[in-house]
């Protein structure tokens, strides 16, 4: 397992990537003024996913087989904090998959992401 700080994705649309990332995760808006991005953050960090439309406004999503990240894990403190993040993902009515390491869910541009409880032994 690999353990990344923060992820940068090119999205298709700012305003559905934070609607999804802000308004569904919880994660908090840090930096929304610079030109064609969006950076948010748990915790006051300065962003721990950086979304962009630099190469990628009102693209379709990549197929399966492309090139490129495939999906990213988010690590939740607690199980709480999981079925509170589950509670909203459903309240939006987004698609979602439960899964054994944790909930399986796509943003609005695509890209996998799986919600789980952080593992410390990892």
């Amino acid at each position: 397992m690999l353990r990344i700080g923060h992820v940068h994705l090119q999205v298709t649309d700012l305003a559905a990537a934070e609607a999804f990332y802000h308004g569904v995760l919880g994660f908090d808006v840090m930096v929304r003024g610079y030109p064609g991005a969006l950076f948010v953050s748990a915790g006051g960090y300065h962003h721990h996913v950086g979304l962009n439309t630099w190469h990628s406004a009102g693209a379709a999503p990549q197929d399966a087989g492309a090139i490129g990240l495939r999906s990213f894990t988010i690590e939740l403190p607690d199980s709480d904090g999981l079925a509170a993040v589950s509670a909203r993902i459903e309240a939006a009515g987004v698609p979602y998959e439960r899964r054994t390491d944790g909930i399986l869910v796509r943003d609005p541009s695509g890209s996998a992401v799986t919600l789980a409880v952080l593992n410390l032994r990892a």
